[in-house]
């Protein structure tokens, strides 16, 4: 693809060489290759030139002036669209031409394509999944962990239960065998206290039979 700008060798207006002047200097310092086209001498490049430039793009007198630049066939713009190209940046696209690497055109594309396609990540969906897959299993060791947890502490609760309902047991055994015990020494006390009145009928038994054996 050849730019091609179409200029005005001996024109007489200076407005008019200043911006030619401007237009191919550009070029050169950005090492694009351009064919300059002379309208002033040729008269088939000016027939050419102002039938390729679009209606629109024409003054109202219907006569494009010089500069006027071509990609080819393809029309990309007079010098006040090249000037506002160059203020932004974008002087490869209004040209047509795919920027350098490096370049401020080709940093401020990638930044644009970031912005309208979303993050890095989804340019790699392989490496999103990769990274999702991960966090997935790191929550499920999670929840194992958890679960584990749960369990070990259901048991220790059960265990705890299990010992203490003992501790109840034995200390019901404990006072139920107390209970006997005091019952049983009742018992004695009273078995023994029916053995000495028993005796001591006895005695008085035998004392009234020696009263009256004495009479």
């Amino acid at each position: 693809m050849v730019i091609k700008v179409f200029l005005a060798t001996s024109s007489g207006s200076t407005a008019i060489k200043k911006k030619q002047q401007d237009v191919v200097g550009f070029l050169e310092a950005l090492k694009v290759e351009y064919a300059e086209l002379d309208i002033a001498c040729n008269e088939q490049n000016r027939m050419w030139m102002r039938q390729n430039v679009p209606e629109e793009k024409k003054p109202s007198n219907g006569i494009p002036l010089p500069p006027q630049i071509f990609n080819e066939e393809s029309y990309c713009g007079d010098y006040d669209t090249f000037f506002d190209a160059k203020e932004d940046n974008t002087v490869y696209a209004f040209l047509g031409l795919p920027p350098p690497p490096g370049s401020k055109e080709a940093l401020q594309a990638e930044k644009e394509h970031i912005m309208q396609n979303g993050t890095h990540a989804e340019e790699n969906p392989d490496d999103s999944v990769k990274h999702n897959g991960d966090a997935q299993e790191g929550e499920e060791e999670g929840q194992a962990g958890d679960e584990e947890e749960g369990e070990g502490g259901r048991a220790d609760d059960e265990a705890t239960e299990l010992e203490t309902s003992r501790g109840e047991g034995e200390e019901e055994e404990a006072a139920a065998e107390e209970g006997t015990d005091e019952e049983a020494q009742e018992e004695d006390e009273e078995q023994e206290e029916e053995e000495l009145h028993s005796q001591e009928e006895e005695e008085d038994t035998e004392l009234q039979e020696g009263e009256e054996e004495a009479e």
